[in-house]
């Protein structure tokens, strides 16, 4: 079982993720992580100053699966299979040791020595700890009211196992904690705002993988899919191209990964990322450098862990299949909007200006419900509109009702499965069609008081002429 528990493909970063988790469920507002070399008896741990935990507590935490996939956990709790402490420490280091405090309480340690586990072959969770252990918990936890220190000695590939140890192997370890630190920015940003986390005493900066805050950032409107009785949000980005971004913010922006592995799709649960730049295995979709502004977020409600196969390491997931054509739905749209952002390097006015996209429907789901209506804020409508009152009261009728009679049903079948005859606007070479069309909005934003030059700048910035080469490109 050891050997099980310590072969579950943990990386470091993964690893220490998994204690951080412990440590946000414990409301903690500071979070430090060290490494500390000392050859064969370097050593890491995370402090926190959380709510802790009394004995009974420690104990059944350090006990594997002892609160497995039944227990009742709080909003905020990032746990799932009662594992996490024990399989991320195990296959890190030969040695876990635990100390805890509660508000008021007195400190608590047990630790878990693995060479122990497999000599006696039984589970013998130790009452505190060696000499050298206790020193270096008495470092870390003074002047400190309440809150859980988890330490790791006698690392794996740092001279536990004979592993020759020099220099270079020095700053291997510190340069996995440099690794750490942008993992733990990526997984835990949407906490940073309220948790003060630091790796080697630097605070952890909060790293976004869809620049949200950049003016030439395009969104595509979100979408709620209903699954298992609860909604998944998901909402599709279209980043920048390297043209619209600073040196830096380009280097920022290809994440810890590089621009080509933090594609895809992002899944969260709770705010936490679980899974970073990945396709989900949906059918037809690879990693493609055409597509590295894509970047799809999607939030997964704790409940649906079942559904969504959230393993061990909170590092993977399988969406669910009924979702599946939906997301694929999402994806190709996304993916198709990335590689024109490439294609044209950055023509498109979202780029330029930063303004909002301008589609002809609006799809919502706002009672749980899917509605589809056209955009009465389309200028092209608009103008429509501002007839006289007979012919404007028989364009609202079609306009409802063309609403009220999208064929869902037959869109359903088309759509059961991958499509490579998916409609395309104005398919082809450019035609005199799709002409008429931009200049029929051109006319309608210049009656509506835009100059030519801003005229064409919206049609730029529009669905679906801004995947279109035409005269507003000029």
């Amino acid at each position: 079982m050891v050997a099980s528990l310590s072969s579950l493909g943990y990386s470091l970063e993964a690893a220490v993720a998994d204690l951080v988790d412990n440590s946000v469920s414990a409301r903690a507002t500071n979070i430090e992580v060290v490494f500390t070399w000392a050859g064969e008896s370097s050593w890491v741990a995370v402090v926190d100053n959380g709510s802790g935990m009394s004995l009974p507590d420690l104990i059944t935490a350090m006990t594997p699966a002892a609160r497995g996939l039944g227990a009742e956990r709080s909003a905020e709790d990032l746990g799932r299979f009662g594992l996490g402490l024990k399989t991320a420490s195990f296959s890190q280091a030969r040695q876990l040791t635990v100390t805890s405090r509660p508000p008021g309480g007195a400190w608590h340690t047990r630790t878990w020595d693995l060479d122990m586990v497999e000599a006696s072959r039984e589970w013998r969770l130790m009452h505190d700890a060696d000499s050298e252990t206790t020193r270096i918990l008495g470092l870390l936890r003074q002047e400190r009211g309440s809150g859980t220190v988890v330490l790791w000695r006698r690392l794996n590939g740092y001279g536990a196992d004979g592993t020759d140890l020099d220099q270079t192997t020095q700053k291997q370890f510190y340069d996995d904690a440099s690794r750490v630190e942008r993992h733990l920015g990526m997984v835990f940003a949407r906490f940073l705002r309220d948790v003060d986390l630091r790796v080697q005493d630097q605070p952890v900066a909060a790293w976004d993988p869809f620049l949200t805050g950049h003016l030439s950032l395009q969104r595509l409107p979100p979408e709620g899919l209903s699954c298992g009785g609860s909604s998944v949000r998901v909402e599709a980005y279209v980043l920048p191209s390297a043209q619209r971004l600073s040196k830096l913010e380009y280097l920022a922006a290809g994440g810890p990964g590089g621009w080509l592995r933090q594609q895809g799709f992002y899944v969260y649960r709770r705010k936490r990322l679980i899974l970073a730049g990945d396709w989900l295995g949906l059918q037809g979709m690879r990693q493609e450098e055409k597509f590295n502004l894509a970047r799809i977020s999607i939030e997964v409600p704790a409940e649906l862990d079942a559904e969504w196969s959230v393993d061990v390491r909170k590092s993977k997931v399988v969406p669910p299949v009924a979702l599946r054509r939906h997301l694929r739905r999402i994806a190709r749209r996304t993916r198709e909007q990335a590689a024109d952002v490439i294609r044209h390097r950055g023509q498109i006015a979202a780029r330029r200006h930063g303004s909002a996209f301008v589609y002809p429907w609006r799809v919502d789901r706002p009672d749980g419900r899917i509605k589809c209506r056209i955009n009465r804020d389309h200028p092209l409508v608009r103008e429509a509109l501002r007839t006289g009152d007979e012919r404007s009261k028989t364009l609202k009728a079609l306009l409802k009702l063309l609403e009220e009679t999208v064929p869902v049903e037959a869109l359903r079948v088309i759509h059961e499965a991958d499509a490579a005859d998916d409609p395309v606007p104005f398919a082809g070479e450019p035609s005199q069609e799709q002409e008429d069309v931009a200049r029929a909005v051109l006319a309608a934003l210049i009656n509506q008081g835009k100059s030519p030059h801003d005229a064409k700048a919206m049609i730029r910035n529009m669905d679906p002429f801004s995947r279109l080469d035409g005269f507003w490109n000029e």
